[in-house]
């Protein structure tokens, strides 16, 4: 089974389309979160994920759109959130609040999360992934630090594919990947290819000071910070 991993999208459609072209043939996507926040298309995103029957995870900004809820925002992140919970419909807003913290697909093997197993708002970078994260599955799925990487262990692979929308490791390029999933069980049955993307990032940042959002969040991208 060959899957395609995405998380933390933020509202960055342009980035979400460069991604799914530049994507290889797989059976099936799946989302460690956050498809909303920060950049100005939350509603087209959101519709992306759904109309793709996406597995998906409840990242923190999802959270926060859907239940009003905060998590240490500062003052980009919260006219993200805001412009967000004015942007999307009542039915995108359900779907958002619906979506669990954490979920099991293909038949067991891989667990997607935002955060941590056990704390979806803990920031783990993949220095500090271990053996100690995974369960039964072959293979973990976080996201939220927008940092690209992933440990392979006997028991298992820990994973980050990085932000498609908000990139962090100071790569501009939109973060994915794609995994390979074999015969066996634990690290050796699993396959990780990282992947970036170049993506019109100009575009984003005109889009961002046309919707009113503060200036850095678009002008941060060109940095990938």
């Amino acid at each position: 089974m060959r899957l395609g991993v995405v998380s933390d999208i933020h509202g960055n459609r342009i980035a979400l389309e460069a991604v799914l072209d530049d994507m290889p043939s797989v059976d099936g996507l799946v989302c460690a979160g956050d498809v909303v926040g920060y950049n100005p298309w939350p509603a087209d995103c959101v519709a992306t994920v759904r109309e793709r029957g996406v597995p998906t995870v409840m990242g923190n900004h999802d959270r926060a759109v859907a239940r009003d809820t905060a998590f240490r925002f500062n003052a980009m992140a919260k006219a993200g959130v805001d412009h967000a919970r004015a942007a999307l419909d009542d039915d995108a807003l359900s779907w958002l609040a619906d979506l669990p913290p954490e979920r099991v697909v293909a038949d067991g093997r891989v667990k997607l999360v935002h955060g941590h197993p056990e704390d979806p708002d803990r920031y783990t970078y993949p220095k500090e992934f271990s053996p100690r994260m995974l369960g039964d599955e072959d293979l973990l799925v976080t996201g939220h630090t927008h940092v690209q990487g992933h440990r392979v262990f006997a028991d298992g692979v820990v994973m980050n594919p990085g932000s498609v929308g908000q990139p962090r490791d100071g790569d501009r390029r939109a973060g994915y990947a794609v995994v390979e999933l074999t015969d066996g069980a634990g690290g050796g049955a699993v396959a990780v290819e990282e992947r970036r993307v170049e993506y019109d990032v100009d575009a984003v940042v005109d889009a961002v000071r046309e919707a009113g959002l503060p200036e850095r969040i678009g002008t941060r991208l060109y940095e990938g910070r």
